[in-house]
């Protein structure tokens, strides 16, 4: 996951797509069960254009937890 590009400030948030400069809006939560823990969160960034592919690339693996406000990231999971 890319939190921040080079240049920019720690507090900017970065989408996780391949290329993407644009701010995160979004948190896709995450695991991989065969190798994390069930209460392990990984969380990808994205933008409004890139939410949908993530969440679609994470879904076919049977990764993707929930998709919450970049804002809410660290908060628990809903529903657990």
């Amino acid at each position: 996951m890319t939190e921040s590009a080079p240049g920019t400030g720690p507090d900017e948030l970065l989408c996780s797509a391949k290329g993407c400069r644009a701010a995160a809006v979004w948190a896709l939560r995450w695991n991989n069960p065969k190798i994390h823990t069930p209460d392990r969160r990984k969380i990808w960034l994205a933008c409004d254009e890139h939410r949908e592919s993530l969440s679609a690339f994470l879904s076919r693996r049977d990764f993707l937890r929930d998709v919450v406000p970049v804002a809410d990231r660290e908060s628990p999971e809903a529903g657990g």
